[in-house]
């Protein structure tokens, strides 16, 4: 029996060759572990430059990066934000954080990202804000969305989460609204365990960020705290592995294209549909996902897959569908068609070819 078929192959796993060990050492030595300490400003600014934001500000994770966002833009009760079904719930639980009420929009068939139809077909007076996913590192239709948002006078906040390093129209997502939001959970493309960052390019906005996220304090009288805050900061060793990580994004980023190549070029024969890159973007590819041709094959397919030791993931199930958000009835055929018939395959920069032709033959011997 070929060795591979005993491996255990994850979904993800983080890519930690570079200066990690290194930072965090130096970290420890000098006993700046905490909230402050050197990498802590070095990744912020090297983060800010690298996706030309003028400003970011580090956070413990990702979620809290979404609800901060939402706090500075004075989301509150009685606001709509509008936001995709399909998404991770942590968009959604942002939103009910703030006391607004989410609702939702479908996406497109093609690009798997909101359906701006959709969008400005949900906008009321309540409306205060648009929150564009781009989900799965593909970039959302940034043309179309802007230009419903300043019709509309609405805010946009981008969750980023799945898409460091995607570019529409040569731009960094993240960048075209008034805030965008990051994580750097560890299946992210670049990780600090956990982690996240806000960015914009409004300098009030983000003083207000830094004022929200460190208990409110005062910026000229020690221990005085003048709104009610949150502690929302990234620790320095987290920062420090984060600095090692974006060292490496173009590496990391070029290593996740050149795989969903490699598992497009294999699969080209299944019967199965690549998330594919659209339209002029730059797809990161956070995950190679692909969907098959009825929702009866996915779960069979997994189950095979992961009796040869290939860890797989459904896709996001829509979050209209559960429980705390459906207590309106709504349908929303995309979105419910993706949640069905979808899967998150291995991902990780570091899989070698040997390790996706295998997957990719298991997948085809399914089939067969």
């Amino acid at each position: 029996m070929s060795t591979i078929n005993k491996l255990k192959i994850p979904v993800y796993q983080p890519s930690l060759t570079g200066n990690e060990m290194k930072y965090v050492q130096d970290c420890l030595e000098t006993s700046w572990i905490s909230s402050k300490g050197r990498y802590v400003a070095e990744f912020e600014n090297n983060f800010s430059f690298y996706i030309n934001s003028k400003y970011a500000t580090t956070v413990s994770n990702g979620t809290v990066a979404l609800h901060l966002a939402l706090v500075a833009l004075g989301i509150g009760p009685g606001d709509e934000v509008i936001v995709p079904t399909f998404t991770y719930i942590a968009s959604v639980n942002a939103i009910a954080y703030t006391g607004a009420t989410p609702v939702f929009v479908d996406s497109l068939k093609t690009t798997w990202q909101m359906d701006p139809d959709d969008v400005k077909r949900k906008i009321t007076p309540k409306t205060k804000a648009i929150m564009v996913v781009h989900l799965y590192g593909h970039p959302c239709d940034m043309d179309r969305l802007t230009s419903i948002a300043k019709d509309y006078n609405l805010f946009i906040v981008e969750d980023c989460a799945e898409a460091f390093g995607s570019l529409y129209k040569g731009q960094h997502v993240g960048t075209f609204g008034d805030i965008g939001t990051f994580s750097f959970f560890g299946n992210k493309t670049i990780t600090t365990g956990e982690g996240g960052m806000v960015v914009t390019k409004h300098k009030s906005l983000h003083n207000k960020l830094v004022h929200l996220k460190g208990q409110g304090v005062a910026e000229y009288r020690q221990y005085w705290h003048d709104v009610i805050g949150f502690n929302y900061r990234m620790t320095n060793i987290c920062a420090a592995i984060g600095l090692a990580q974006l060292e490496q994004a173009d590496d990391f980023i070029k290593a996740k294209r050149q795989l969903a190549q490699w598992y497009k070029d294999s699969l080209s024969v299944a019967p199965v549909k690549f998330h594919d890159e659209i339209g002029e973007v730059y797809h990161s590819y956070w995950m190679c996902s692909i969907l098959v041709e009825n929702e009866e094959i996915r779960d069979p397919l997994r189950e095979h897959m992961a009796n040869a030791g290939i860890e797989t993931r459904p896709l996001f199930y829509p979050v209209h569908t559960m429980p705390m958000y459906n207590q309106r009835f709504e349908i929303f055929p995309v979105a419910e068609e993706f949640g069905s018939k979808g899967i998150n395959m291995p991902s990780w920069p570091g899989l070698k070819k040997e390790q996706v032709d295998f997957i990719c033959s298991t997948i085809k011997n399914f089939f067969a």
